[in-house]
């Protein structure tokens, strides 16, 4: 897979307030200049979780300008064009997805919903850490992947292995 200018990343859950968020500022960090990520859900909540915020920003991650938006943006024509998407939460995975132009490489790499995660507050900070750091092993396989050396149907093999690592 050549490419000259940074591989668009689109990360889809049904909120967009953690998980799918938290893959977007990863990426954009560790893939800077080779990656450029974004992230959607399905039924946007419209609002960032805080503990969210609170796990990016521990570990020195900007938060910036992040907000929660639905799928619908990335699916118009003046949307930029996705070369990747990934699904990071189970209702995403089985629903309709729109249609992406172009046909990205699409996998799915499903992570428990920190958000729903019950019990104390170190309980549910604990629920977002163990997000983030399942997140933060993909991603850093991801940018890792040799892709202007591997084929197409390689890199879905690739892709889809990566989300089924726990």
């Amino acid at each position: 897979m050549e490419h000259e200018e940074p591989f668009n990343v689109l990360f889809l859950c049904t909120g967009n307030s953690a998980r799918s968020i938290i893959a977007e500022v990863i990426l954009n960090s560790l893939g800077k200049g080779r990656f450029k990520a974004f992230s959607a859900g399905s039924r946007p909540t419209g609002t960032v979780n805080p503990l969210a915020l609170e796990v990016l920003e521990k570990n020195l991650f900007p938060t910036t300008g992040l907000r929660s938006k639905d799928w619908a943006e990335f699916s118009r024509p003046a949307a930029p064009f996705m070369h990747f998407v990934f699904t990071v939460c189970d209702q995403a995975a089985a629903e309709p997805c729109p249609v992406w132009p172009g046909k990205p490489m699409t996998a799915h790499w499903g992570v428990v919903d920190p958000a729903a995660a019950r019990g104390s507050e170190s309980e549910k900070r604990h629920a977002f850490l163990r997000a983030y750091t399942e997140i933060h092993r993909r991603i850093s396989l991801f940018v890792n992947l040799p892709l202007d050396k591997l084929s197409d149907l390689a890199l879905k093999e690739k892709l889809d292995e990566i989300g089924r690592m726990q």
